[in-house]
């Protein structure tokens, strides 16, 4: 595959005005409120994981380029404060960019050959943020059912290495062997084991060369209708990029053509461990971003709901 294949790839699975002309949330268009509801039915045991990394100074974004881990500020001290009958208060401010650590991208979040998702051009994205696709459109929305493929698990390893890719035909081979199935309207969640082997070594290597999604699993996802994908790498997609030459080959054709909601950073290993206890890969899955105006990205708290 090389840069034309990209495009032609992102043509064919290209979803504008799918939904209308206006649609600003590509796939979350599949989370209906009937789909919602059934994945709520979900909830058996009452088992509540968390797959969002801590927000604070110790995370992942050494080595970023553009980004810095989260700085967290008191500027309020209890003694500093003090009412009538001796009540104190204490406020703090976080200081982060938003794509820091566990986060959604917005549909704002790349640009191919000058456009964004919906065929908008670039000039709507300023210093400002950005005008259109950004992540208020969706980020109350994310409630619906989530399949766990826990690829790590299924080859045998802590972890992929550095560049494997995962191609859509593991996909299938790993949802049979667990009995579970993707459809229309499911958030699906992908661990490597990455995200648990750099933060072992301080977060080394964390945002280089990763595992990740292969090229092939996007038809795949929108042969399925699946609303969001996220893994538990910096980048969704393996790195280096199958396509040489070519700069996030995945999220182009993802987010600027399908419209598809990408999350990374999410810690899946406590869910994983579960899953693989009872064999259950399905959930509830709520993934809430901060409906932060004009921003093209959003940290978020996910849960998986057992």
């Amino acid at each position: 595959m090389d840069g034309a294949d990209v495009e032609i790839l992102g043509r064919r699975l290209c979803n504008w005005e799918r939904w209308g002309v206006d649609d600003e949330i590509g796939t979350v268009n599949y989370i209906s409120p009937e789909r919602t509801a059934a994945a709520a039915k979900l909830v058996v045991s009452g088992k509540v994981y968390g797959l969002s990394i801590p927000f604070d100074r110790a995370g992942p974004a050494i080595a970023s380029p553009r980004r810095f881990n989260p700085l967290h500020f008191m500027i309020i001290l209890p003694d500093e404060q003090v009412r009538d009958i001796e009540v104190g208060i204490a406020d703090d401010v976080l200081v982060f960019p938003l794509q820091s650590a566990t986060q959604w991208d917005s549909l704002a979040h790349v640009t191919h050959k000058g456009q964004i998702y919906g065929g908008r051009p670039i000039s709507m994205v300023t210093s400002a943020g950005a005008a259109a696709n950004d992540v208020r459109n969706f980020a109350s929305r994310i409630a619906t059912r989530g399949v766990l493929i826990d690829v790590a698990r299924a080859r045998g390893v802590a972890s992929l290495a550095p560049g494997e890719a995962i191609e859509a035909e593991e996909l299938d081979q790993i949802l049979r062997a667990t009995n579970t199935s993707v459809g229309e309207g499911d958030a699906l969640l992908v661990r490597t084991g990455h995200l648990a082997d750099c933060r072992a070594r301080g977060w080394q290597g964390f945002s280089g060369d990763a595992p990740g999604l292969g090229m092939t699993t996007l038809e795949w996802m929108h042969e399925r209708g699946v609303a969001a994908v996220a893994t538990d790498t910096y980048a969704v997609e393996a790195k280096p990029y199958q396509v040489s030459g070519h700069a996030s080959p995945f999220h182009v054709v993802a987010i600027v053509y399908m419209g598809l909601l990408l999350g990374e950073i999410f810690d899946l290993d406590a869910l994983a461990e579960d899953c693989a206890a009872d064999g259950r890969y399905e959930f509830f899955f709520v993934g809430a971003g901060l409906p932060v105006t004009a921003a093209v990205g959003t940290p978020v708290n996910p849960y998986a709901i057992k």
